[in-house]
């Protein structure tokens, strides 16, 4: 199947044409700026299946609205007509074309020239879509989301005039995913003939920002929030793109240093608990505490080891030994004192996960030999 995205170069069409790219069923054919309409005329009669996301919302004079929108849709649908063509056509509209205004007239404009198409029995999917992020969407253009992800990861100030103006947002991978969908002839159509995405998320400005900034002091309060919700995670991911590539993916772990090795926090979540690591020299010990609540797991992935168990009413050691070359995943149950010690001879790697986050008011955490 030969499948012509319009607008391949923008934010919907890189990612869309990165997921259709491994598709070994699709010949991709695109068009963006640059291309002619001698181009635009051989690829929409090749075509399959069109895909028109090409667009004008910046325009230099508002006659571009017409022409970059009704007008270049215009021009695909002229082209299939006059070649006796019903190739199904899938447009890329905004929630905007409700409105009164340039850009929304325009927008309802090329609409209304897809759905003329459809009455010649083509199959027409009109998707007026909201605010879209995600990934390589361009920031201080028109995405609120890429300006506060971009500005608040790279140390730049943000404007909001209106904290509680709630947005309408739709994550990029529900996008292309329904696009795909369309593509093999499954798009959810509302009752009117518009087509529509399976989830849409509502947040407030003032909200949006604070939910940002906490991405950001991740780093340094190691502490995640809940990923389990999903705009959380969509978001989160959205700011790590964001990143300054060339220093910004990195940052030093908060060591906690004695002569027993060091110890450092990788992440924790209030839902969660918490993961840190720890290098442990040869002989030491570590732990001799138990808990009442609390859980963990242990992991020694380099060195050797013996992890002691011990339960606070018994006499009875119980010793589980553990190596980096043999990967064990040790559960520590509560009312079990128990230790890790080094028995080799080099230094061993543990990765610890408690079930919560260490509270030092209710640390949970009792000192008892093994």
């Amino acid at each position: 199947m030969k499948v012509l995205v319009t607008g391949s170069k923008g934010f919907v069409g890189k990612n869309l044409c990165s997921v259709l790219a491994l598709r070994g069923d699709i010949e991709l054919l695109e068009f963006d700026l640059g291309n002619t309409p001698e181009e635009l005329q051989s690829a929409a009669l090749a075509a399959d299946f069109i895909i028109h996301l090409a667009g004008v919302n910046r325009p230099l004079s508002q006659d571009e609205f017409l022409t970059g929108n009704a007008g270049l849709t215009s021009d695909i649908v002229n082209i299939l007509k006059g070649a006796g063509k019903k190739t199904p056509l899938l447009l890329s509209s905004s929630t905007q074309a409700a409105l009164d205004n340039p850009y929304g007239r325009s927008k309802k404009l090329a609409e209304d020239v897809a759905f003329d198409y459809g009455r010649t029995g083509a199959p027409v999917y009109v998707y007026r879509f909201t605010n879209l992020f995600g990934k390589w969407c361009r920031p201080n253009y028109n995405s609120v989301v890429a300006t506060f992800c971009f500005n608040i990861a790279n140390d730049l100030p943000i404007q909001i005039n209106d904290p509680d103006h709630v947005l309408r947002l739709a994550y990029i991978d529900d996008v292309v995913e329904e696009i795909v969908s369309a593509l093999g002839g499954s798009a959810r159509v509302r009752a009117d003939g518009y087509c529509y995405l399976k989830r849409e998320f509502e947040i407030t400005l003032g909200a949006l920002a604070e939910l940002i900034r906490s991405f950001r002091d991740i780093r340094e309060a190691r502490v995640i929030p809940d990923m389990s919700d999903q705009f959380t995670k969509f978001l989160h991911s959205t700011y790590l793109s964001y990143l300054e590539e060339r220093q910004g993916f990195a940052y030093p772990a908060l060591m906690h240093a004695d002569n027993r090795g060091w110890l450092f926090e990788l992440i924790k979540s209030p839902a969660a608990g918490q993961i840190f690591v720890s290098r442990t020299k040869p002989g030491i010990t570590r732990g001799n505490h138990y808990h009442h609540t609390k859980v963990e797991k242990f992991v020694v992935i380099e060195g050797e080891a013996v992890i002691s168990f011990r339960k606070i009413d018994s006499d009875e050691v119980i010793e589980y030994p553990v190596s980096g070359e043999h990967i064990q995943i040790v559960d520590i149950p509560p009312g079990y004192t128990h230790a890790i010690k080094n028995t080799g001879d080099t230094d061993v790697i543990t990765l610890f996960w408690s079930c919560e986050m260490f509270d030092p008011e209710k640390p949970d955490t009792v000192y008892l030999e093994v």
